[in-house]
This record gives structure tokens, C-alpha cells and sequence, in this order.
């Protein structure tokens, strides 16, 4: 799994002082998992530096649903049948 880099910058709705909020986009290069039917019914996942994302390929506007890497792999193992 490549692992992307985050760039963060500092959010619009920070102060000018020291007390700054700073923000990254997640990276949007989602591809079909290996485990979808292919008959238009698909999971896509993004790799994340933290992680995973997945969402519904038929409605990719309605947002994701990132996990972090112990998460992630724990989903993996079991979706693959490997004992936990």
C-alpha cells in the first residue's frame, strides 16, 4: 500500500497569533476494492496515511468513512478469512 503524504496549511479561521487551527484535504484517488461485484455495486476505498477510506461508489458526494490503520487491517484480516 503507497502511503500519501497530508499537506496541511493553516485554516482561514485562525487568528493571527500563535493559536492557529491547521487543515489538509484528503487525498480523492478512490478505486474500486477488489472485493465489489462487478455489476455496478461497488465499495471504493483511498489509502490514507493513517489508514483507509471507503465509500459508495454510486453516491461518491455523500461523504466517506476513513478508519485508522489497526481498524483498517483488522477489516482486512477478516474480510480475507485470516484468523484474528
Amino acid at each position: 500500500m503507497r502511503t500519501p503524504k497530508l499537506a496541511f496549511y493553516k485554516s482561514s479561521y485562525s487568528g493571527q497569533g500563535v493559536d492557529c487551527v491547521e487543515v489538509a484535504h484528503l487525498p480523492t484517488d478512490f478505486r474500486k476494492s477488489s472485493y465489489s461485484s462487478g455489476e455496478g455495486e461497488c465499495v471504493e476505498v483511498s489509502d490514507l496515511p493513517c489508514g483507509a477510506a471507503i465509500r459508495d461508489s454510486k453516491h461518491p458526494d455523500a461523504g466517506h468513512l476513513p478508519f485508522p490503520t489497526s481498524e483498517w487491517t483488522t477489516f482486512l484480516d477478516a474480510a480475507r478469512g485470516q484468523k484474528l
